[in-house]
């Protein structure tokens, strides 16, 4: 799960983080499911630094891996992870398969649902080994 923010986004700290936070800790420490956080930049380039990375979590006692995607201020803005991923913003989510197949690709996600869909899918893989 690889989920996308910005520290001056207000959508990020009322539905994102909480949403990072719960799966994080359903999942952290699961051996199948990987977590990441990364402050895709592009806007407010003196305002989401990588200092607000370590700053936000800890804010939210976020046990993940966590990491800051710059961006390009004096380019088209967008940095790497929204290019290759085809975000279209913050909050934004992105749940890859093991195979590598991107599942779900979104703004929105259901916090209840999403850690149903991916708790249903280790139950039962780890039932079928």
């Amino acid at each position: 799960m690889l989920k996308c923010f910005q520290d001056w986004c207000p959508g990020c700290h009322s539905s994102g983080f909480p949403t990072l936070k719960a799966f994080a800790d359903e999942f952290w420490n699961h051996p199948d499911v990987a977590i990441a956080g990364i402050q895709t930049v592009f806007e407010g380039f003196n305002s989401n630094t990588l200092k607000d990375v370590r700053k936000l979590q800890l804010k939210y006692d976020l046990p993940i891996t966590m990491g800051h995607d710059a961006g390009d201020p004096a380019g088209d803005h967008r940095p790497q992870t929204m290019i290759k991923y085809l975000t279209g913003g913050t909050p934004w989510i992105i749940l890859i398969d093991p195979e590598g197949q991107v599942v779900f690709n979104d703004f929105h996600v259901d916090t209840e649902r999403l850690i149903a869909y991916v708790g249903e899918r280790y139950r039962n893989a780890a039932t079928a080994a």
